[in-house]
């Protein structure tokens, strides 16, 4: 057996003949490649490995090389006389080899483009929305399933649960609601003095606290505080298989994982929403006393007869479904993370930013419908 490459090179009128013989492996690479890289790429390529006696992948790397360069100038490479051991190595090469992405196509320009783009978008928020329904289906059948049979509900990760969605999360919602009351009170103050009707700034910071930005901006708050902390604690499960394990174990990863953290949710975000109520009068009431000299007591006063109680319903009614929206998209997020940490970040940072517009736009529709009913 002789363990030397031999490479030679013999030019034709319509093709260069190159025959290698011996062993090519990767001790061989140094001196065969620039010989290979030397051969012109401007016409056919007829490689000879009759005379092959072994070949390691270094050399089939070689060897795919020669082909592409000449395949990018317009050309062909024929292999003639390769052992089939040899020949199939050559293949898996080859075959192992990345493409680099091609860019994206654009699509049409124009009308017909934007139209396009437009109806692929589209589509794509139809699939969004089925797969919310369809988790949303799968915690509402758990739920059921765990209310039919109470000894298989999870109390002491829904306790857990609670302590990390709500109380843990009263300071930030209290603190941005009291701020919330003071800008409130503070502009309503600046723009109402003009008139002269600065008692009203009561009234405004009541309807606007009370209806609107007390669940509003505690269920922002809640949505990149918990979503995001769902979807990494779940897709942390699902990248190190945990999950795989515990259907392996017959435990229903979306019983004992989605029904604690969105029932959680649903029973806390009213309680944090009533905090945050408090704390924005409060705020709105010590700013109305500095720069209005509108004591306690007249505060109080006004805010009792000039603010109806069906207001603190408007807001509170939209909890729990803000607390759904919040808990599905976060869950159903970790459920899509795949096994690297790139994908853990993208679908956390997606959840966020799909929990947080889908609260503001069922918000929208809340105040559209509670208008249209006189409420």
């Amino acid at each position: 057996m002789n363990d030397a490459l031999s490479l030679t090179v013999e030019t034709a009128a319509d093709h260069h003949l190159v025959r290698l013989s011996g062993v090519f492996t990767v001790h061989d690479l140094p001196g065969a490649e620039p010989r290979l890289a030397a051969i012109a790429a401007d016409r056919a390529v007829l490689l000879d490995l009759a005379a092959l006696e072994r070949l390691d992948t270094a050399g089939a790397w070689a060897l795919d090389r020669l082909e592409a360069r000449i395949a990018e100038a317009g050309f062909t490479l024929e292999t003639q006389g390769a052992a089939p051991h040899l020949s199939a190595l050559m293949r898996r090469v080859d075959a192992a080899i990345p493409t680099p992405d091609l860019p994206e196509d654009t699509g049409p320009k124009g009308l017909t483009g934007r139209l396009d783009a437009i109806g692929r978008r589209v589509v794509d928020m139809g699939k969004h929305g089925g797969v919310f329904l369809n988790a949303f289906g799968m915690f509402l059948y758990r739920l059921g399933q765990s209310l039919r049979h109470p000894s298989r509900f999870h109390l002491t990760a829904l306790v857990a649960h609670c302590e990390d969605v709500g109380w843990r999360a009263v300071p930030i919602v209290s603190l941005l609601s009291f701020l919330i009351g003071v800008v409130l009170a503070f502009q309503g103050a600046t723009q109402l003095r003009q008139f002269g009707a600065e008692v009203f700034v009561v009234d405004l910071i009541a309807i606007s606290i009370l209806r609107e930005l007390g669940i509003l901006l505690t269920s922002i708050i809640v949505a990149g505080r918990t979503a995001s902390a769902f979807t990494a604690a779940i897709g942390s499960m699902k990248m190190r298989e945990e999950i795989d394990a515990m259907q392996t174990l017959g435990i229903d990863p979306a019983h004992a994982l989605f029904v604690p953290r969105i029932l959680a949710l649903i029973l806390m975000l009213p309680i944090l929403g009533l905090v945050a109520n408090v704390m924005g009068l409060l705020g709105g009431g010590i700013m109305s006393y500095l720069v209005l000299d509108i004591s306690p007591g007249i505060f109080l006063v006004r805010l009792i007869e000039g603010t109806d109680v069906s207001n603190v319903f408007v807001g509170l009614i939209k909890a729990p479904v803000f607390a759904v929206i919040i808990g599905v998209v976060g869950c159903n997020a970790g459920m899509q993370v795949g096994s690297n940490a790139e994908s853990l970040g993208r679908q956390t940072s997606n959840a966020v930013v799909q929990a947080i517009f889908a609260v503001i736009v069922a918000d929208a529709i809340f105040s559209v419908f509670f208008a249209e009913i006189g409420l």
